[in-house]
């Protein structure tokens, strides 16, 4: 199924031991781009994270949040630093005998003084974390997914009412290309009896000067290439996944022969609808970067 580019996803599991957010947002981009916003705790598992998000994820600049809360203290110890206290207690009682002040120093009071204990965390289980945290970033991701699946829908309904209205303007291209050759015939026959009067004018002259004009202006090639590129599309949309750079080359051909039936025309008509081709294909192709 085709997807767009922008998309969000969202997912969170919570239990009595911890709890993990994870959240995705994307905009357009020509390759794949991570930006990473997770917790330290976190910062190991980042590269395991990526290759689980590559597996849903093709095109565009990903921002991805996630959080983590441990409802636990059981990886929180207290720490007695004795070696610390050692030095308080020997500066103290130096003090107490150099300025015969009294001593009254007790254990609780030593034990207010900084560092003497301190709160030390033990060091995650990465393996744990990474149990806990991988089925919400693939229910995350494939909310991401949908998300851009739906857009994907509207983009390609879109895309492809704009294919119909070009192929109808390659088709009055196409109908009126005899019409401008019969046309100029007429201009031509009409100026050389005006020029020669009464003189006999030869059909075979006037016969060649058209086949040179509509030689000059043909542009049956670029129809029928036109023709093909919006044909190749519309199988192209219809593909699925990654198909937002075939589909951005393919517009760059259409633009080259619409240029060309503009360069050709000698037809206000033709450069009419040669004009209007490019305004669609530029629509399309603008529609186009958002496909992933």
């Amino acid at each position: 199924m085709m997807k767009s580019m922008t998309g969000y996803g969202r997912s969170e599991f919570q239990n009595d031991l911890y709890k993990f957010t994870v959240e995705m947002k994307s905009v357009n981009h020509r390759y794949l781009d991570f930006n990473f916003k997770i917790p330290k705790k976190l910062g190991a598992l980042e590269s395991g994270i990526r290759s689980v998000l590559k597996e849903y994820i093709q095109r565009g600049k990903i921002d991805v949040f996630i959080t983590y809360e441990n409802y636990t203290q059981e990886r929180i110890n207290l720490k007695y630093n004795h070696d610390l206290a050692g030095q308080y207690l020997t500066c103290l009682r130096q003090i107490e005998k150099e300025f015969a002040l009294p001593n009254d120093v007790t254990a609780s009071v030593l034990s207010r003084f900084p560092e003497v204990f301190t709160m030390e965390e033990q060091p995650a289980d990465e393996e744990e974390l990474w149990e806990g945290l991988k089925p919400v970033l693939r229910q995350a991701a494939q909310s991401f997914v949908n998300s851009r699946e739906r857009e994907g829908e509207a983009l390609q309904r879109d895309l492809l009412e704009k294919l119909d209205a070009m192929y109808a303007k390659v088709l009055e291209v196409e109908k009126r290309s005899p019409e401008i050759t019969r046309e100029y015939r007429e201009k031509l026959e009409k100026k050389m009896k005006e020029l020669l009067e009464d003189t006999q004018i030869e059909e075979s002259r006037i016969a060649a000067e058209v086949i040179l004009f509509a030689d000059k202006i043909c542009t049956d090639e670029e129809t029928v290439r036109l023709k093909s590129h919006i044909d190749t599309m519309k199988h192209v949309l219809q593909d699925g996944e990654g198909i937002g750079r075939k589909l951005d080359f393919i517009a760059q051909e259409m633009n080259r022969e619409a240029n060309t039936i503009l360069a050709k025309a000698n037809d206000i008509a033709t450069s009419n609808v040669a004009i209007d081709l490019k305004t669609e294909i530029e629509k399309v192709r603008e529609q186009i970067q958002n496909i992933e």
